[in-house]
């Protein structure tokens, strides 16, 4: 619970200031999915840092946690990308409210699979114990 608690205070304080800056660049004419690309690119290189030391007090090592990061966001982009495409290009709705839900249900995608896959504890079934 505590982790999830950090996630979602490193999540808000970031995932505002990145959509407002969404809605500014969006704005200034830049299509929906661009800006989606440019902010998240951003949000994600500034929370592997926040939520590798903070959120879920990552010990292993980081190159792999990194590995499995980008591929989680990755996982995260196309799935933020789908949302947008669909709600938006597709049925019509207004692409501010439409990212707006995109960034929590992404956000709790992204919560599950940081905690079970990206910096999980490793398990050691056949360890000896001293």
């Amino acid at each position: 619970m505590q982790q999830l608690i950090r996630y979602g205070l490193v999540g808000l304080v970031s995932n505002l200031t990145i959509y407002f800056v969404y809605l500014l660049i969006t704005y200034l004419g830049v299509e929906p999915k661009t800006a989606m690309t440019l902010v998240y690119i951003i949000g994600a290189s500034i929370g592997f840092i926040g939520n590798r030391k903070w959120t879920f007090a990552h010990r292993g090592d980081p190159t792999s946690a990194a590995l499995r990061y980008v591929l989680a966001h990755l996982c995260g982009y196309l799935l933020n990308f789908m949302i947008l495409f669909t709600f938006v290009d597709r049925l019509g709705y207004a692409h501010q409210w439409v990212q707006a839900a995109a960034i929590i249900i992404v956000a709790g995608f992204l919560f599950i699979v940081f905690k079970y896959f990206v910096f999980r504890e490793r398990v050691r079934f056949f360890e000896k114990e001293e």
